[in-house]
């Protein structure tokens, strides 16, 4: 039976069916530039019914949704009640969907025409027919029911989002502008939402600036979707760009954003600036609880600031918080990495006495790392058992770490009864057990063991990381088969790993110690591409290649280039340069790089300085030569000036030698006995006594 309130619905619907035709002529212009949505819906045509029928389905359709919707209608209902129509799908096509849902809207109110509309929408023969959504949005614009077509609009971009059309519906939103919708905030944070889900941060940036400058006021929700859709990401200096301008505008995160945004800040050693955005919120009115502190914590321990992780422990507890178990193992952790493993294990013991936290397996795993570390296994393999005694159950990271332990003394046989044991308790040693053993193996010589273990365990399904190619590479490297390496790198593009920067400074490093430059230079530019930055071992590997093979030119040039990866050249980079320009005779450029490196507090190593000294007497430039020596401190000046004698005696060059000697022993009159020997050597053959008659009386006058 219908009711009288539908029917009088129904009626109404009939003697105005020149308001709907009006409706979608209105709206005809508008909904040209979207006519490719057609499209979206099928592949298959379905045939145009004759208008008149076309209007009896129309009417029918109307007439059942208004009959189930007010008999399932209850008073103040803030969402479209579920419509039950004895129909399916294929009863109408997409443009009769629109018909019905624009007359609904013009006659039968703005709910009714959201429940047929969901209706619909739960077909994908509609649910990716754009023209539904823009028809329903203008009738319920040209009914002043704009939070209603805002919600048509989020379920538009999540509904195109999921067939790859993200961007159209964003773009559609915008246009809706034009119509007279202002996008609600609900409306930017779901697009937000959907494109950080898509990783379509760029369209989402787009649409959250286009919204802003039509005048949209974004709220604190939009911009910590931002916020933490590039914290997952990893993309820290975006997170900390739009983190900022959410400060800006005065807006807070809640306490799960800010572990969030610690926890990805410190993962990518950006400790300090985590550290100075956890002291701003504070300032800014933020009340951390105690996970909030115990992730900046173990940020800071995490780089090795165990004095300022204290300091912020003790803060945490005088404001009320209780340290919980995570938080003393954090610390623990912390004091193991740094070497404190017996200011750790007192930490520890104060845990095992406690009465209200005890250890548990990761509070044991990083004592016992620590242990380890420190070659200390005994007491490593004491703490295991204990851990046993306790009811606790060593998982995989604790087996490891143990094994790990064993490996660096070389200890296998211990190493391999470990694995077969954590096998025994069912715990199935993963590619990290793999690595640590096949790295122990390769640091002592046994690589073809380590290589079917390897093998082994591929067998066994087990699937290769990173640092397993790292370590198979760095063994070819060291035999300089790079045909190998090569091969091996390869294949992880094949398996769809990424390469990191330090497997290309271990390529291009060996390619370097074989002079083979094209090679190690087409390796730095791939590099780069991939977006990875270059550290300090990659910048000195290239410049020696290039200094390696006599091109100084482009080792200055790489040298400068430094600075924009955020690397800073250390005394072993500047060495490798001053050698290089050194060989080919370039001795101001050098020079000029010397006295850079002393001027910044590095201090070169003897080889740079014996180099660069000797170059300069070659040339006959001896005063130059005492004065670049005259900036290093005593116990170096006497250190390299002992060798530098005892070369230019070796060559016979016995005039320059004595002016050396004279002024070793104006600052140390006890002069080394090998280096007046070779002295004194030189002067006999070259036939020149007189000068061994001189220096020998200096020395014995005790003048100096």
């Amino acid at each position: 039976m219908v009711s009288l309130l539908s029917l009088l619905h129904l009626r109404r619907l009939q003697p105005h069916r020149h308001r709907i035709l009006s409706t979608t002529t209105r709206n005809a212009l508008f909904f040209r530039h979207i006519s490719y949505t057609h499209d979206l819906t099928s592949t298959t045509s379905t045939p145009s019914p004759s208008p008149s029928s076309s209007q009896s389905v129309v009417r029918t359709v109307c007439s059942l949704v208004c009959q189930s919707y007010y008999q399932n209608q209850t008073h103040f209902r803030r969402t479209p009640p579920r419509l039950y129509l004895s129909i399916d799908s294929g009863y109408l096509t997409p443009d009769q969907a629109i018909t019905v849902v624009a007359s609904l809207a013009d006659e039968a109110g703005s709910m009714v025409a959201l429940s047929f509309f969901y209706w619909a929408t739960g077909f994908l023969k509609f649910r990716h027919f754009m023209r539904l959504y823009i028809v329903l949005s203008a009738s319920l614009i040209a009914n002043s029911n704009f939070e209603r077509a805002n919600e048509v609009m989020q379920c538009m971009v999540r509904s195109f989002a999921e067939i790859g059309k993200f961007k159209e519906a964003c773009d559609m939103v915008i246009e809706m502008q034009n119509q007279g919708l202002v996008p609600s905030a609900q409306t930017l944070n779901s697009i937000v939402n959907v494109g950080c889900e898509m990783g379509l941060f760029e369209v989402a940036e787009n649409v959250f600036d286009e919204m802003s400058e039509r005048g949209l006021s974004p709220d604190s929700f939009s911009f910590k979707l931002m916020v933490i859709g590039f914290c997952r990401m990893g993309r820290i200096a975006e997170a900390d760009r739009w983190l900022s301008l959410m400060l800006e505008r005065g807006f807070l995160v809640d306490n799960a954003t800010c572990t969030l945004i610690i926890s990805r800040f410190c993962e990518k050693d950006h400790v300090n600036r985590a550290l100075w955005l956890f002291g701003k919120m504070r300032e800014m009115g933020f009340a951390p609880n105690m996970i909030n502190f115990t992730a900046m914590i173990h940020g800071l321990c995490k780089r090795g600031s165990i004095k300022q992780a204290f300091e912020l422990f003790e803060e945490m507890v005088k404001k009320g918080w209780k340290p919980n178990i995570y938080t003393h193992t954090v610390l623990i952790d912390g004091l193991c990495k740094k070497g404190w493993t017996e200011k750790a294990f007192r930490l520890f013991l104060k845990l095992v006495r406690s009465d209200n936290y005890k250890p548990n397996v990761y509070t044991y795993t990083a004592m016992v790392g620590g242990y380890c570390k420190e070659g200390k296994l005994n007491r490593a393999e004491m703490l295991l058992t204990r851990m046993e005694e306790q009811g606790l159950v060593p998982n995989t990271n604790t087996y490891t770490t143990m094994i790990d332990g064993h490996c660096k003394v070389g200890n296998f046989d211990r190493a391999y009864e470990l694995m077969d044991e954590m096998g025994k308790k069912g715990f199935t040693p993963n590619i990290f057990t793999y690595n640590t053993i096949v790295d122990g193996l390769s640091k002592k010589g046994r690589v073809q063991e380590a290589f079917k273990l390897l093998e082994r365990g591929f067998k066994s399904g087990l699937q290769a990381d990173i640092v397993t190619y790292n370590i198979i590479i760095s063994e070819h490297c060291k035999q300089a088969d790079t045909t190998r390496a090569m091969a091996f790198f390869s294949k992880i593009f094949k398996t769809g790993i990424s390469p990191d920067i330090h497997l290309y400074t271990t390529l291009l490093g060996s390619f370097c110690r074989q002079k083979k430059m094209k090679e190690s230079q087409q390796l730095f530019d791939d590099a780069i591409k991939l977006g990875l930055v270059p550290t300090k071992k990659t910048y000195t590997s290239i410049i020696c290649g290039y200094c390696r093979v006599g091109n100084s030119s482009l080792a200055v040039k790489l040298f400068d280039r430094m600075r924009d990866h955020g690397c800073f050249p250390d005394s072993i980079t500047y060495g490798a340069l001053i050698s290089g320009l050194c060989k080919e005779s370039n001795l101001d450029e050098a020079h000029r790089f010397y006295s850079s490196m002393i001027d910044k507090g590095l201090s070169p190593c003897e080889v740079t300085r014996l180099t660069l000294a000797y170059e300069y007497c070659k040339k006959d430039k001896c005063t130059t030569a005492m004065a670049l020596l005259d900036r290093l401190d005593k116990k170096l000046w006497i250190r390299t000036v002992n060798t530098l004698v005892r070369k230019l005696c070796s060559e016979r060059k016995v005039e320059m030698a004595v002016l050396f000697l004279h002024k070793l022993i104006d600052k140390d009159p006890n002069v080394d006995h090998i280096t007046l020997a070779a002295f004194m050597t030189a002067c006999y053959e070259s036939n020149q006594y007189s000068l061994v008659s001189d220096m020998s009386e200096r020395i014995s006058q005790g003048i100096g």
